[in-house]
């Protein structure tokens, strides 16, 4: 599923392609990605309307529109799911079979892509009240993350999948800022001392803020066209040397040698996920 990095990657890219493009037809092929708004909603909402900017919060992407005639910008919120991609083609190609909706721009189709349909493309945005701070930003400091701490009984790697504690912070880099920080997984969130919580604060925003800059965790280009942008939901940064699945130090390398002390890095199940460390850097 796709985390903060890989969502602000396609943001980034996103965001000069739509700029002031307007919607001319909207071709909604899957409703399930639209509730709780209907396919009418949807339609009327965003025929003739222009795109402003694209922005993100926590793993939601944020489409900001301008209707006709409408002081109001309108907000268009999109969620990847697991296997959500959201790309640009030449109107006068194919549509792929799981595309879910499809927002003709003249020339070119926004296209919103799902396999499962676990995603979500709506005007309703009602989720973004319950997030919690964003981890780069400001807002996101080490008392509050303490404070927030202190108040849950559950391991720390299961609370850091808490939406309303850090938005964005998925399966991935929860076990990627427990390695850095030197802490176990399976530790009760308020049994952390203050210099532990402030390292993985620190390690938090640090194992993100790489994430970002190499690009995420696969190529940018997505699929078989050649020379054309298939984006899933993960980039490539301009200049990066390589790709950031290539540095992941923990997750999914189980029984490979710990890149500090060469143990083997051990996998478990919390919360019907898997978390990955090494049982010697993260001694319980």
């Amino acid at each position: 599923m796709p985390e903060l990095p890989e969502v602000e990657v396609l943001v980034r890219h996103l965001a000069p392609l739509l700029k002031n493009k307007t919607i001319r037809a909207v071709n909604v092929r899957r409703a399930k990605v639209l509730l709780p708004t209907s396919p009418h909603q949807l339609r009327r909402a965003l025929t003739g309307a222009k795109f402003t900017g694209v922005s993100r919060r926590g793993k939601f992407l944020l489409f900001t529109l301008r209707q006709p005639q409408r002081r109001e910008s309108l907000l268009l919120l999109g969620h990847l799911g697991m296997t959500g991609r959201i790309y640009l083609q030449p109107a006068n190609a194919a549509l792929p079979k799981h595309a879910a909706v499809v927002l003709n721009l003249g020339r070119q189709d926004f296209i919103y892509e799902d396999q499962r349909y676990f995603g979500r493309l709506t005007l309703a945005t009602a989720n973004l009240a319950r997030l919690g701070p964003e981890p780069l930003a400001a807002e996101f400091t080490v008392e509050r993350f303490s404070q927030a701490l202190k108040r849950s009984v559950q391991p720390i790697k299961v609370k850091l999948l808490d939406q309303s504690l850090v938005a964005g912070v998925g399966n991935i880099y929860a076990s990627e800022a427990l390695f850095r920080a030197g802490i176990s997984p399976r530790r009760s969130a308020r049994r952390l001392k203050p210099e532990q919580v402030r390292r993985l604060w620190r390690a938090v925003r640090r194992v993100l803020a790489e994430a970002i800059a190499c690009g995420s965790t696969i190529p940018l280009n997505h699929g078989a066209a050649v020379g054309r942008d298939r984006l899933f939901y993960f980039g490539r940064a301009a200049n990066a040397v390589d790709y950031y699945a290539e540095r992941l130090r923990v997750y999914d390398r189980d029984g490979e040698p710990c890149v500090r002390c060469g143990a083997a890095i051990k996998r478990i199940t919390q919360a019907a996920r898997s978390t990955f460390y090494c049982p010697h850097c993260q001694r319980q």
